[in-house]
């Protein structure tokens, strides 16, 4: 029992440690690419202007990872709660939007009008089903914390970070008022930040009991050691 609870914390440690990784890649290039890319304005230009062009290669291979790692956050809570909280909603809908995310990145976001115009269609339809999938899987998740004893003081933070979040998207996608590349880069930060505070959450669950484990060893082996 001692050992398979100890691979399990390793596992969440690990799940929770690559999807972190991936996070920062995705969230580094993407604030280099706004630097580098002197021909776009960031404040107009969405994020997919950045998948064309110059470095657009190394945006791509961003999405990706970030993909990877919406797929790996959903399995590891899928697995780190109780049987009670558990749903395999969110997972799915976190792998949906990883794979949305991917194929935002293949197809090409050019015009609606010409040879590519299904392809953009594809873009854009691929685009939109990332940003639901995910905030909606951000707010069924953080739900699902509630009925988890080790995971209720999440709770809080994480369901107020994805309504807002999910609020947000929603009036991004339905208000012409602010520049659309400023607003909608505003979405993938609160998105960002909500996915790194949930990796490092199962980073933090991970360690718990190996930390444990450990103390029970110590003192286990202090009694042995007293013992003539």
């Amino acid at each position: 029992m001692k050992s398979d609870l100890s691979a399990f914390a390793r596992d969440s440690y690990r799940v929770g440690s690559l999807a972190l990784a991936g996070i920062a890649v995705f969230a580094l290039v993407c604030l280099a690419a706004q630097l580098v890319r002197s021909d776009l304005d960031w404040v107009r230009a969405p994020l997919s202007s950045y998948l064309r062009g110059e470095y657009g290669w190394i945006v791509k291979t961003a999405y990706f990872v970030l993909g990877c790692s919406l797929v790996l956050l959903g399995l590891g809570y899928y697995r780190a709660l109780s049987s009670t909280a558990r749903s395999g909603a969110p997972f799915l809908l976190f792998a949906l939007g990883g794979v949305a995310l991917d194929v935002t990145a293949l197809a090409d976001s050019g015009s609606l009008i010409g040879p590519r115009a299904l392809e953009s269609f594809l873009h854009n339809l691929a685009a939109a089903t990332a940003f639901l999938s995910v905030t909606t899987a951000m707010l069924l998740q953080s739900w699902r914390l509630r009925s988890d004893a080790l995971w209720r003081h999440r709770f809080s933070v994480a369901f107020t970070l994805a309504a807002v979040s999910f609020v947000a998207l929603w009036m991004y996608s339905l208000s012409d008022d602010w520049p659309r590349g400023l607003s909608q880069k505003v979405v993938i930060v609160l998105i960002l930040v909500w996915l790194t505070l949930a990796a490092r959450w199962l980073q933090s669950h991970g360690m718990v009991p190996v930390k444990v484990e450990a103390a029970v060893d110590a003192v286990g082996g202090g009694e042995g050691t007293a013992s003539p």
